[in-house]
């Protein structure tokens, strides 16, 4: 409708300049419609003024949020420049699970940055990757930043001055000068090196050779052996006692893909014994991270990890790998093509919580995800466990729009809708046909006793940074969620 008016209010300001303002009528015309143009607003400011209204705080906030157990400095940096730097020449691409050489570097960032998707890698080479590390570092224009995922969500936390954050895990002084003032590190946690990561970063249509990058995006390497052997995840627990967390956030468990097979079996089962010992009317929230290895993944579903916690943050590759890795709904779908298709995340979120979730005929804690991609999340919940999450799928998508492009509120002339108008809920059952409205730009359905809360993201055109964005997401979902006493 209000591109009719448009077309009409141009039409009579093309006349007036032709025909000149001697006819009254045509004045009065023309002013009426320059004045109708002026109030209609874009899609974008429409939902971000419908997100306003959503964000409430909920009646019950937590107080005091643990966060745990890895923690690093982060390098950022320009991959293509890097590799430059490094002496490599483009070509091309092919996934590494295990980067071993310079060469394996430069193929697995080639793989990822042609399709545009985030990952995350461990370099085996300790004295190469020391040599990058220090060259990446005194690169000009390198930032440090603090880095790790369960770091990166209690830092954001922590900007909120009525949230205590008790962050675990190895902080080397580096790390320990950039954290913000209200995240308490337990002495045990204090280390005398920092553990460092390299993000390597490009830009939507950023070219390397053949290569040209769809979107902005991210890819992660790392040396980092105290992180992969989850050394501060006894030190986490135990500090809880004294701490008193309302909330407990839980990361680092990828970054055991680093070791053998026989050492991250043993230290994942003692991994769900130390999280065992967490009091159970403390919620956890686990977030996951990119992974290559589907056994790991496997056992990370089956050996008691997901009903340990309440709540999970992931991006679509960790759920396509988690369906594939547990032959769940489309599992043998190989990759996203564009937009992941709402239907499909749909039915793999609605599979986790049915086969292990919180259920009647089940034992598990498991009654929340939190999924996030480019162009729209979705808060999916057993009903009776969580509220506020309209206000908390919204704030995570607003968090998206002003962190990546580091602004403090949504610059609509900065961002694009990305996501699809129009969507079913479903590729498996009989669907609901979905038009979103930016006037309600959170929509709602439900499957089977399983509420889902969907909301676009406003996608920043020219993003200043991308790593931790899906940290900073997940925490402010947290933020606003409110966990019901059970």
């Amino acid at each position: 409708m209000w591109q009719r008016s448009v077309c009409v209010g141009l039409l009579a300001l093309a006349l007036g300049y032709l025909l000149g303002p001697e006819l009254p009528a045509l004045r009065h015309l023309s002013a009426s419609l320059q004045g109708g143009l002026q109030g209609v607003r874009s899609f974008e400011a429409r939902m971000v003024t419908a997100w306003q209204a959503a964000i409430v705080r909920p009646a019950r906030r937590w107080a005091r949020v643990a966060v745990g157990v890895n923690a690093c400095v982060d390098v950022v940096l320009s991959g293509v420049k890097l590799l430059e730097a490094l002496g490599l020449e483009p070509g091309d691409g092919k996934n590494h699970a295990v980067l071993n050489s310079r060469q394996d570097l430069r193929e697995a960032f080639t793989h990822f940055m042609e399709k545009g998707a985030a990952a995350e890698r461990f370099f085996s080479n300790a004295e190469s990757f020391r040599h990058i590390a220090q060259m990446a570092s005194e690169y000009p224009g390198a930032q440090l930043y603090v880095g790790g995922n369960a770091a990166l969500i209690g830092q954001k936390l922590a900007t909120n001055p009525d949230l205590k954050i008790l962050l675990c895990g190895p902080v080397g002084p580096k790390l320990h000068e950039l954290l913000d003032d209200n995240v308490v590190v337990p002495p045990e946690s204090r280390q005398e090196r920092d553990e460092f990561h390299l993000i390597l970063e490009y830009q939507a249509g950023e070219e390397w050779g053949q290569v040209r990058a769809p979107n902005a995006n991210r890819f992660i390497f790392s040396h980092d052996l105290s992180n992969g052997a989850l050394n501060m995840l006894e030190v986490f627990v135990s500090s809880l006692d004294e701490f008193q967390p309302d909330l407990v956030v839980l990361s680092g468990l990828h970054m055991m893909e680093g070791q053998s097979k026989e050492m991250r079996q043993r230290r994942l089962m003692e991994a769900v014994a130390s999280i065992s010992d967490i009091p159970t009317d403390i919620p956890i929230h686990l977030e996951l991270a990119s992974m290559t290895d589907q056994d790991f993944m496997s056992n990370i579903i089956h050996q008691q990890v997901f009903p340990l916690v309440n709540s999970i943050g992931l991006n679509e590759q960790e759920l396509l790998f988690l369906t594939q890795s547990a032959s769940g709904p489309h599992a043998s779908l190989t990759s996203w093509s564009g937009v992941p298709d709402v239907g499909l995340v749909s039915d793999i979120l609605f599979w986790i919580l049915k086969e292990h979730g919180r259920r009647a005929e089940q034992a598990s804690d498991l009654t929340r995800i939190h999924f996030h991609t480019l162009a729209y999340h979705i808060l999916v919940t057993v009903d009776g466990y969580w509220g506020n999450q309209v206000a908390a799928v919204a704030a995570g998508a607003r968090a998206a729009g002003t962190q990546a492009c580091a602004t403090e509120t949504i610059d609509t002339s900065k961002v694009f809708l990305k996501a699809p108008l129009e969507f079913v809920t479903s590729q498996i059952e009989a669907p609901s046909i979905i038009s979103l409205n930016p006037d309600e730009p959170v929509v709602r359905w439900h499957r089977e006793g399983i509420s889902f809360h969907f909301t676009p993201v406003l996608v920043c055109k020219d993003p200043v940074r991308t790593v931790g964005l899906g940290d900073a997401i997940s925490a402010e979902g947290l933020l606003y969620s409110e966990a019901y006493p059970q």
